[in-house]
């Protein structure tokens, strides 16, 4: 109702990918597969986590949380793009295009928040071995989870109740296959400056602090691993910390890309690859890296699996 009553258009009009007629149902195949393959590697940590008294450890709570974040994150856009290219209606309500802004910051502002709780929990792990019991106990574990969702909670909404003040004219094209935040101030035809501003300041809150407190962090690993140097304490940090500093690269770097760094000649299509590899690859990519690299999770895999074939047999 709000959103009615201060814009003269219900709804927006997604462009989409800027696919070939006839390569559209090659890539609504593909997408389908990459949002299945999301769904399924997530769930599969989740459960493992929960169903494997040996995961039940800081690190793998985290991590559940980071799976269902990037499950989530991956279902705000992903089904919207497929029903759009299955069906060709790219109208999209005014009220959902909000809430769909509204959770896209969301679970990315988790998925910020979750992997400078994880490099936290590496730090403490390498530089006091001895004392990460004792330091990471359960109730700091919980108090760094729902902290992280209390603050995205906070941020999205801001940018959300911003975003809803805002008058749109005529222009209701939205050159891109989801709501973006930065899309939509394009088409307002009232002043965006307060969000502008908003914008630049939380920005600067929620991801470059974030990426600066995880970058200290391994400069400490580093820096403690240095002080007592041998290949086998390399190794072994190596692989602690090597799934998580894949998934920071992979997220950072294209959050970087996308939004920090855009060039003077910046294209849609770019823009537009730089958002799939965000939104659509990284999430995919995600349970692959810390299940192909981890022994734990392989090795909770085969005791789930041993279970529940004895049960049968039983």
């Amino acid at each position: 109702m709000m959103g009615r009553n201060q814009t003269s258009i219900s709804e927006f009009l997604l462009l989409g990918l800027p696919i070939q007629p006839e390569q559209q149902n090659l890539f609504y195949a593909l997408f389908l597969a990459m949002y299945l393959t999301t769904l399924l590697g997530n769930l599969l940590i989740i459960v493992l986590t929960q169903l494997d008294s040996q995961l039940h450890t800081p690190m793998y709570l985290f991590l559940s949380h980071l799976s269902f974040s990037d499950l989530c994150f991956s279902s705000v856009t992903v089904p919207r793009l497929l029903q759009n290219m299955q069906n060709h209606d790219p109208s999209v309500p005014y009220a959902d295009c909000l809430a769909q802004m509204y959770f896209f910051l969301y679970f990315s502002d988790l998925e910020s928040f979750l992997l400078v709780v994880m490099a936290y929990d590496r730090y403490v792990a390498i530089c006091f071995p001895l004392r990460y019991t004792a330091i990471m106990s359960p109730m700091l574990c919980l108090a760094l989870v729902a902290l992280s969702w209390v603050l995205t909670t906070f941020h999205a909404m801001l940018h959300t109740l911003l975003m809803a003040r805002l008058c749109f004219c005529a222009d209701n094209v939205i050159p891109h296959f989801f709501c973006d935040m930065s899309a939509l101030l394009k088409l307002a035809c009232s002043d965006t400056r307060v969000n502008e501003l908003v914008i630049f300041i939380m920005g600067g809150l929620i991801l470059v602090i974030p990426f600066l407190l995880i970058l200290g962090s391994y400069a400490r690993i580093v820096s403690s691993i240095l002080k007592v140097p041998s290949s086998k304490g390399i190794c072994k940090a190596f692989s602690t910390c090597g799934s998580h500093l894949s998934v920071v690269s992979l997220f950072y770097g294209t959050v970087i890309g996308l939004y920090l760094c855009p060039s003077a000649n910046s294209s849609t299509l770019k823009e537009t690859v730089m958002a799939v590899m965000y939104t659509v690859v990284t999430p995919m990519l995600n349970p692959f890296i810390y299940s192909l690299r981890n022994r734990d999770m392989k090795g909770a895999l085969e005791r789930v699996i041993c279970k529940r074939q004895n049960l049968f047999l039983l």
